[in-house]
C-alpha cells in the first residue's frame, strides 16, 4: 500500500457503496473491536469514542496509510440503540421509533500512519418515523435487513424508506456517513499532511 492508500475498517456495505459513490478508491480492512463502552457519555462522544477506536485497531496492523473508522447510533428519549442483537430486540426497537422522533449520529475517524495524525469529527441527523403496523414491522424484521443496522432500519431499505415521514438534517448521516461533512474533511485532511504529497488516494 502507498502511504497515502485509504483503509475503511469496516465491512459496512453502505459506507462502502458511499466512498464509491464520492469516487474513492480504498481497501477493506474491518476493526475488530468491542463496541461496547463501560463509561456513561453522551450521544456524540459515544460515536466519536467508537470511530476513533475502529481506526487505530485497523491502522495498528500496518506501517502506512490513512485509516477511517465510524460508527452510528440511533437515539430516542435519550436511550442509545445501537444494532438488535435478536429478532425480538429489533421489534421491540422498531415499536418503540414507530410514530416517534429520534436522532441518528455517526462519528467517523481518520487517523494517519505513521504519524499518527487524527481528526474526529460526527453529524446528527433528526428522523421522524410514521406509526407502523405490526404487520409491516413483522414483515420488515423477517426479511432481515434490520439486523445490521442502528436502530433496526435502513432508510436506504426498501421498507424503511417508507417509514421514514421526513428528516432534518444529512440524509447520508442516517444511511452511515455524513458524505459532505466527510468529504470536506477528508480533503483537508489528506492536502495538511505529509501524504499530500505522495499523490492522490
Amino acid at each position: 500500500m502507498q502511504p497515502s492508500s485509504l483503509i475503511l475498517a469496516s465491512l459496512s456495505p453502505r459506507r462502502r457503496d458511499l466512498l464509491r459513490q464520492i469516487g474513492l478508491k480504498f481497501h477493506i480492512i474491518p476493526s475488530a473491536v468491542n463496541e461496547t463502552i463501560m463509561d456513561e457519555v453522551g450521544p456524540s462522544e459515544h460515536v466519536r469514542i467508537l470511530a476513533e477506536r475502529k481506526a487505530r485497531d485497523v491502522a495498528l496492523r500496518f506501517p502506512s496509510g490513512i485509516f477511517l473508522g465510524a460508527d452510528t447510533i440511533v437515539v430516542i428519549d435519550g436511550e442509545i440503540l445501537t444494532k438488535p442483537a435478536s429478532e425480538d430486540e429489533a421489534v421491540r426497537m422498531l415499536q418503540r421509533l414507530s410514530g416517534q422522533r429520534h436522532e441518528v449520529f455517526t462519528g467517523f475517524s481518520l487517523l494517519e500512519m505513521p504519524q499518527w495524525r487524527i481528526v474526529t469529527e460526527y453529524e446528527r441527523t433528526e428522523v421522524w418515523f410514521r406509526k407502523l403496523s405490526t404487520d409491516e414491522i413483522l414483515a420488515y424484521v423477517a426479511s432481515g435487513s434490520p439486523m445490521d443496522k442502528a436502530g433496526g432500519y435502513g432508510i436506504q431499505d426498501d421498507f424503511g424508506a417508507v417509514f421514514v415521514q421526513r428528516i432534518d438534517g444529512d440524509f447520508y448521516n442516517v444511511v452511515g456517513l455524513p458524505l459532505a461533512h466527510f468529504y470536506c474533511t477528508y480533503m483537508q485532511f489528506i492536502k495538511s499532511g505529509p501524504s499530500a504529497s505522495e499523490g492522490e488516494v
